[in-house]
């Protein structure tokens, strides 16, 4: 058992914004080891398809597909520095 409680997502970053707002933002409370292997997920599939849109130049779509699977990368990452750079967490209860 560790003395530390498991580190997880605080859900504070978003990402995929429409005019300014945020339409879509990480969930808090998943495994920090979990989030990171879904980013990395996330992120061989935006490679994989930045590779085809290299390729293929009668459609964008693959374009389009990596740029968001690269947001959403983003998003996740983000979201765990913000669990890591802040741990331990202050005791503020003195």
């Amino acid at each position: 058992m560790s003395d530390h409680p498991e580190l997880t997502t605080i859900g504070l970053t978003p990402f995929h914004y429409c005019s300014n707002d945020a339409l879509f933002r990480v969930n808090r409370g998943v495994p920090v080891g979990v989030a990171l292997a879904q980013a990395s997920d996330l992120l061989f599939l935006a490679k994989m398809f930045a590779a085809d849109a290299a390729y293929t130049k009668d459609s964008d779509r693959h374009a389009w597909a990596a740029h968001y699977l690269t947001s959403m990368s983003k998003a996740v990452i983000d979201d765990v520095v913000e669990v890591v750079t802040r741990w331990p967490p202050v005791k503020t209860d003195d």
